[in-house]
């Protein structure tokens, strides 16, 4: 038996379209991480990035759980003394919804060098419309 090794080459990428609309924000990223890494293909290595490209519509009308918009934090900081910023998830999904299911995707994925090449395979749209209809993207359903 041979071993049969993945090259940058041979690698096909398919392209998936998910409604955000109604769905809970953990449910939506653990699918969609799943989808960048490529865990469901046959040929999935670790070290090469195979994983698929995702196209996320109406990211605005994702559902979270019970009294989260007020209770969840993310942090930010420059460096500089003085400058700790916290945002909760009700400010964030009102100014930048999209940021809001990057960063959920992004803490689901493996922390290494190939996290930023995964997240360049994420499109993340506020509304329901987006640039990507020449791939035509195969839609799925989570629920």
């Amino acid at each position: 038996m041979k071993t049969h090794t993945v090259l940058k080459k041979n690698i096909e990428r398919k392209w998936y379209l998910v409604d955000a609309n109604d769905i809970r924000l953990g449910k939506l990223a653990s699918v969609v991480a799943s989808l960048l890494i490529g865990k469901g293909k046959v040929a999935f290595t670790k070290n090469l990035n195979v994983g698929d490209c995702v196209v996320v519509l109406n990211a605005e009308k994702i559902s979270v759980s019970a009294n989260k918009k007020e209770t969840k934090t993310y942090f930010k900081h420059s460096g500089y003394v003085g400058n700790y910023k916290v945002e909760t998830l009700g400010n964030l999904l009102e100014r930048k919804p999209e940021e809001v299911i990057i960063k959920a995707v992004s803490g689901m994925l493996p922390k290494n060098k190939l996290r930023s090449e995964y997240l360049k395979n994420l499109h993340v749209y506020a509304g329901d419309k987006h640039k990507y209809e020449a791939q035509k993207p195969v839609k799925i359903e989570i629920k």
